[in-house]
């Protein structure tokens, strides 16, 4: 029988048991940030991404769209994995202290329970762009940009891998 690897402990499957420890931390004093994405494909855009919203505070929760409003966003045939997978796969990163998968098309009502100090968001964005600012603002928090240039994209890799395979 093999054992549990530790990252898997990163993963809260209820809402409920996400907001009691993200309560437990800012009571103890942790700087809450929150980041969110699809993480279709893991690529160091997101790695830099979630490096540098770990960066503003002490605990990283990462909020990660379920594979309906994956579908809903990108089209059919994404994901390409479950958000199961994802999920696994996004908190085995060191940086990620707490990850959730959200159904809702928004992150807004998970920002609203979760209320953190840092809502970060990729370069994509500038601070007036992101959709939920006024949200976390109007529980006194603050929007971040971080990671580096938007030079890397899961559908451009998807691109490139197809077009890899058509000429094998």
């Amino acid at each position: 029988m093999s054992e549990t690897p530790p990252y898997l402990t990163k993963l809260t499957l209820t809402r409920d048991e996400l907001v009691a420890r993200v309560q437990r931390e800012r009571q103890r004093g942790a700087r809450i940030v929150f980041a969110n994405g699809c993480f279709d494909v893991l690529h160091v855009g997101h790695t830099r991404y979630l490096a540098g919203a770990k960066a503003l505070g002490d605990l990283l929760v990462v909020g990660i769209n379920s594979d309906r409003q994956v579908r809903n966003l990108k089209g059919e045939g994404r994901p390409l994995l479950s958000e199961r997978e994802r999920a696994e796969i996004v908190s085995a990163l060191e940086v990620v202290d707490l990850v959730t998968v959200f159904d809702e098309p928004t992150v807004e009502d998970l920002l609203l329970v979760l209320r953190p100090h840092v809502h970060a968001k990729g370069t994509d964005y500038t601070e007036n762009t992101v959709p939920e600012r006024d949200v976390v603002r109007s529980f006194g928090g603050q929007v971040a940009i971080v990671g580096d240039p938007k030079d890397h994209s899961t559908t451009e890799l998807i691109l490139r891998l197809s077009k890899l395979a058509r000429s094998s």
